[in-house]
């Protein structure tokens, strides 16, 4: 079965006063129809930009922006700007950006922010435009009454279920979630994860999950790809990375989580993220690893593939090290 969205090779670069920043660095993935897609990493690892590349909600010091993203067969690369707008944003791909109070206008009222979309070029009449937001604040689980209240009015709970809503009214095939739940507590946020999984199990929506949380990754995600330096690391099925995580980055992230019946202490990973405008020579990670190699401090690795969705960017990997010429696919070659 083809996936709804392949990116390959994807790049997104930034120009800044110390050199070229490259943010998303030859990122390759795949989305299926209805699955959920997470992708996890520390802070400044290039989630966020990712999130902006798939949108080509592009800042002004952009100095790069390559790659390939199909949806549905469609190469999107090849859409003009005003194409991507009409036919893309917010009707096929839309997004929850991070922090809900920042993406609400403080002096508007919601129903008129969710409807905005829909008065583009005429599509929707007032009263079909009211409907649909009803419709859509039905769907996230909020009165219709709340179209008529201010970002200020509502709590932080009801104000991400309203952004959520502002996603969903065009019935996109694909959203993307930028932290959607890092300024929530704990029990807002398993609401809003629980709202998501129904979304997703209803109306067969597919989602990108970004988040720094791979324990809430796993309460909602197929799949996981997890992001260093720019680069995706590791990707794979959830159930596989969560049992047999072939990347050291992995492996630090998952001993990160705290469990409850564990004897081990949770751990932290040393050092810091790379410069990405001045990255570190092979492996990004290698100056944290403590099962690095000499090659590791030389030689850049590819993305060593064992089928057609289960890969990792190590040289330590057992797929490339037993077999490297039959399982290892270098995507940024083709």
């Amino acid at each position: 079965m083809n996936p709804l969205l392949e990116v390959r090779n994807l790049i997104l670069e930034y120009g800044t006063e110390r050199g070229v920043l490259r943010a998303v660095d030859n990122v390759s993935f795949s989305v299926g129809n209805g699955q959920a897609l997470g992708v996890v990493g520390e802070s400044g690892s290039g989630k966020s930009s990712l999130a902006l590349a798939l949108l080509r909600s592009l800042p002004s010091n952009t100095a790069d922006y390559q790659g390939s993203i199909r949806l549905d067969g469609t190469e999107l690369m090849s859409l003009s700007d005003h194409e991507f707008r009409r036919m893309i944003r917010w009707n096929r791909i839309s997004m929850v950006f991070q922090g809900a109070m920042n993406a609400l206008n403080p002096v508007l009222k919601v129903g008129f922010q969710i409807a905005e979309p829909l008065f583009e070029e005429r599509r929707y009449s007032k009263r079909e435009a009211s409907e649909r937001v009803d419709t859509v604040l039905e769907m996230v689980g909020l009165p219709s009454t709340t179209s008529q209240r201010y970002p200020h009015e509502l709590s932080g709970g009801m104000k991400q279920r309203v952004v959520i809503a502002m996603a969903l009214v065009q019935f996109p095939d694909l959203i993307v979630l930028d932290e959607p739940t890092s300024a929530l507590d704990v029990s807002v946020q398993a609401q809003i994860t629980n709202l998501l999984k129904r979304l997703k199990k209803d109306l067969g929506l597919s989602f990108i999950f970004i988040t720094h949380d791979i324990a809430l990754a796993t309460d909602l995600c197929d799949h996981l790809a997890v992001i260093y330096g720019g680069q995706v690391v590791e990707v794979g099925s959830m159930d596989r990375i969560l049992t047999d995580p072939r990347h050291p980055y992995t492996e630090r992230l998952l001993a990160s989580v705290p469990r409850l019946h564990s004897p081990f202490p949770p751990a932290f990973i040393p050092g810091f993220p790379p410069d990405l405008i001045r990255p570190p020579a092979g492996c990004r990670f290698q100056p944290r690893c403590a099962r690095a190699i000499e090659v590791c401090s030389v030689d850049t690795p590819p993305m060593f593939w064992a089928g057609s969705s289960e890969g990792s960017r190590c040289w330590l990997t057992e797929d490339a090290a037993s077999d490297s010429h039959v399982l290892c696919k270098d995507v940024e070659q083709e």
